[in-house]
């Protein structure tokens, strides 16, 4: 069940208000991912004000999850001895079956969840919808409540909670942040139908024949039915298959790593028709009763169970469709959390920074609505949409406004702050200074903590503009600094200890400059008039100082705790360690180690987000993981080690010293798109645009892990999709609504003229003469041929799931079909692990998938 966005606050003040001294602890689990972790911080520091004890644990990926769903969520249910409680899930689980997976439905068992109840707070898309729209406790079945919505708690009505709801049984709630709501409502009604209807095995048969023509065929093999003779009902039709009948009743269900479910679980009483059903099926037409004219006529059981399959495999078609539309992301959690934290009049200067660094992340590892892919650069003449599109800008707008709110600027004193003029801010402002700032970031990487030049080669946007992998590309970085005055001995002393006045200049020196290299994104820009359209700078950052002890942009601390879970405090790169050669599946002992190697790290990056001196430890780990990236990206693009298959291109991460950083999916991601958007960049040199249609290159890139014997591979997007096509929110909804008017307005008509049919058909059967029921045939095409043309309405529009990002479904079609040995574990589903000896098939079947919409 999923709750609205405007209800959030609501459910968590009665978690308040329900908390006393012996209520067991809320147990919070956390994905290792920088924006689940800020998320994290937010929520303790809500239940810390409100005295409400909670548990921490963070999960690797669904064998984790698992794992812990039978050692501390199963135990927690009344049930099995437990009190009940709260789970809070945090970018874990979304799009997983998580009362499977959680072992609060058991097989076979009639009380499910026992008094557990999980908030699910997840950015990964595409949803479960098991947990969207089912996920609670059935109330008890009556002659009067027989029907899944008839059987849903009090307060929850399709899936949807409203205020009338009361916690208290336990159930799965999605915490939606406005997506399920406006784009959900087609698989919303498809889940329900399906919940609904009675349970019949589906042999395969084909259901292109019209219900007319199989009742006319069995009018001819059996005799009429006699006055008074009772037709054959649903339930003894079903009862003719008694193996149907005596099987338990199961949940389809979605396996651990994510793959597409099946059919929703359906009530334990089968053989029921709702009301819906009985009166699709008990009538002599599908839209309307019967008229006068044409007395009732009794359905055969082949029919009522033709037009049974045919509507389940329609709504199932739904469901898979929608499955398989590919990954993106939605709204940051660490944003929904500040959502929760504002309406409650609890928000500050530390949650607001903990929101921002959230977001931010979901930038750096490429998290957008195409799923994972390369940032889009104002492709083809057109400004760059960016991150999530309108939705991110307005995010990032609605931060900066709380930015301006929590933090006045200083008046009175008549100085101009450093940052109005374009400088960098690289102090604070006073010793006790601990506000947010705005800033005219640059498109740099940790420049308060590099050299110029070290910064300026290190930035994925100048890597790939500048092509700085080649020595033409070096030469061109120097030419532009050159251009700037800046000399090759100046900018490689550490930044902060620059010419005052070079560092005043900067920003406007690289205005001046960068349109000749291409690089007009390089720093945000200014309008004519000198301002920023009334105060809005966009496209500027966020800086936040702790006193004289250092100040940091909200890049600088995402690309820290990135590294500080990726490769932990270690800065040195770990030796590789040959794995055992005989063995022949991924064992899960090694994943068991691996998932108790990352966990110390989690807890490492947890504390640097409070603790400055952390943070400030961690910055040589991010240093040495950025320049291991520009290392290997720079031998795969100088070497061409990329390789061209059919669906995408792909390289593997070999022969360096530092290869060993690359087992972690994040840092492979971050490499990854490094290239990707080197190569994207390549693409528009040489043709002025980008492939497929504007949606860029696919790109895999394996490293291979040689302790466990296994390639890591992540497969990401060549850019474009759903960011590229612009679309407002709120157009797209008005759009979205014009078109379900238009819908209506159509079903009315051809209910009329359905009607219509039937009269004229009644009335010629009446008087048998063929000539007038020839030209009614044709007259009857003529309006269909309509219908057909009616429905052409939106051809311009692109279709559903343009551009997403399609390697999770590829990569589950490619296991289905070879004997590759997979593992799916990750929450990132474009993330997999395959044996060493099994790669070169299973990158061979893959290239034949469409791993882009």
């Amino acid at each position: 069940m999923h709750l609205p966005r405007a209800l959030i606050s609501k459910l968590y003040l009665h978690l308040q208000n329900t908390r006393h001294p012996l209520s067991p602890p809320v147990l919070i689990l956390v994905a290792l991912e920088p924006d689940a972790l800020c998320a994290c911080r937010i929520l303790t520091r809500l239940l810390k004000h409100d005295y409400i004890p909670h548990k921490i644990q963070p999960v690797a990926g669904y064998a984790d999850l698992e794992r812990l769903g039978g050692e501390l969520v199963a135990p927690m249910m009344e049930t099995r001895g437990g009190s009940g409680g709260l789970v809070v899930c945090l970018g874990v689980g979304g799009m997983a079956d998580l009362g499977t997976v959680l072992g609060l439905e058991p097989e076979g068992e009639d009380n499910t969840f026992g008094g557990v109840e999980v908030w699910v707070m997840d950015a990964h898309r595409p949803w479960n919808l098991g947990n969207v729209f089912g996920g609670f406790p059935l109330e008890p079945e009556t002659e009067a409540a027989t029907t899944f919505s008839a059987r849903s708690p009090i307060g929850v009505k399709g899936g949807r909670i409203d205020r009338a709801y009361r916690s208290g049984k336990g159930g799965i709630v999605v915490i939606d942040d406005g997506d399920i709501e406006d784009e959900l409502s087609k698989e919303r009604d498809a889940y329900l139908a399906l919940v609904d209807m009675p349970d019949i095995e589906d042999d395969g048969e084909d259901l292109d024949g019209s219900d007319s023509e199989v009742e006319e065929e069995e009018e001819e093999e059996e005799p009429t039915a006699r006055v008074g003779q009772k037709r054959k009902s649903w339930s003894a039709f079903d009862d003719a298959d008694s193996d149907e009948e005596d099987r338990p009743t199961q949940r389809r269900r979605s396996n651990s790593s994510g793959s597409i479910p099946d059919s929703p679980r359906r009530p334990a009483q089968r053989g029921l028709i709702s009301l819906q059903d009985e009166a699709i099926f008990s009538s002599s037409s599908p839209i309307d009763p019967p008229t006068a004219a044409q007395p009732p006529r009794a359905l055969s059981a082949r029919t009522l169970r033709r037009r049974l399959l045919r509507l389940r495999r329609e709504n199932e078609g739904i469901l898979r469709d929608y499955y398989r539309l590919g990954t993106s992301y939605s709204e940051p959690i660490s944003s929904l959390m500040y959502s929760l934290a504002s309406e409650l009049g609890r928000e500050d200067n530390d949650l607001l920074w903990l929101t921002i660094v959230g977001v931010t992340s979901m930038e750096l590892y490429g998290r957008s609505s195409a799923g994972v892919a390369v940032p889009v650069r104002g492709t083809e003449g057109r400004p760059a949409s960016g991150w999530l599109g309108v939705r991110g800008a307005r995010i990032r707008q609605l931060l900066r406004d709380e930015v301006r709110r929590l933090n006045p600027p200083e008046v009175g004193n008549g100085r101009l702050l450093p940052e109005a003029s374009g400088i960098i801010p690289t102090t604070a402002r006073s010793p006790e200074d601990t506000s947010i700032r705005l800033s005219p970031e640059p498109k740099f990487l940790l420049i308060r903590h590099w050299s110029l030049y070290d910064s300026m080669l290190h930035s994925p946007y100048l890597f790939s503009r500048l092509k700085t992998w080649s020595e033409t590309g070096l030469k061109r970085l120097h030419k532009l600094l050159a251009k700037m005055g800046v000399s090759l001995v100046q900018c490689k002393q550490s930044y902060t200890h620059m010419d005052m006045n070079v560092k005043r200049e900067l920003r406007q020196k690289l205005l001046k400059y960068a349109s000749l290299y291409n690089l007009d994104e390089l720093v945000p820009s200014i309008d004519t008039d000198g301002k920023d359209r009334a105060g809005a700078k966009d496209g500027w950052g966020f800086v936040r100082s702790w006193g004289w002890r250092a100040t940091l942009s909200a890049q600088d601390v995402g690309v820290i705790i990135g590294a500080l879970l990726e490769v932990g405090k270690n800065t040195s790169a770990p030796e590789a360690v040959p794995g055992d050669p005989s063995q022949e599946l991924i064992d899960p002992s090694d994943d068991q180690a691996q998932s108790e190697e990352w966990l110390p790290r989690f807890w490492d990056a947890y504390d640097a987000l409070e603790d400055i001196e952390c943070l400030k430890a961690g910055l040589p780990t991010a240093q040495l993981l950025h320049k291991a990236i520009f290392t290997n990206g720079t031998t795969i693009l100088k070497k061409k080690q990329v390789q061209h298959l059919r669906s995408f291109r792909m390289c593997i991460v070999k022969d360096s010293p530092d290869a060993s950083l690359f087992n972690h999916p994040g840092a492979l991601t971050k490499l990854a798109l490094w290239v990707g958007e080197a190569l994207a960049e390549q693409e528009k040199d040489a043709t002025g645009k980008l492939a497929h249609g504007g949606r860029g290159t696919p790109l895999v890139v394996a490293s291979l892990d040689e302790k466990r014997g296994v390639y890591v591979v992540v497969g990401t997007g060549g850019g474009g999709g759903p960011d590229s096509n612009f679309v407002d929110r709120e157009a797209a909804k008005k759009k979205a609504e014009a078109k379900e008017r238009r819908e209506k307005e159509k079903e009315v008509q051809r209910k009329i003229k359905e009607k219509i049919r039937e009269e004229k058909r009644a009335a010629r059967a009446a008087r048998d003469e063929e000539g007038e029921e020839e030209e009614e045939e044709s007259e009857d095409d003529s309006e269909s041929e309509e219908d057909d043309e009616s429905d052409d309405d939106d051809d311009g529009e692109k279709e559903r799931g343009y551009g997403l990002n399609k390697f999770g479904t590829a990569f589950q079609d490619v296991v289905a079909e070879t004997s590759a040995r997979v593992r799916i574990d990750s929450f990132e589903h474009c993330v997999v692990e395959v044996k060493k000896e099994d790669l070169g098939g299973f990158l061979e079947s893959l290239s034949m998938k469409t791993v882009v919409g």
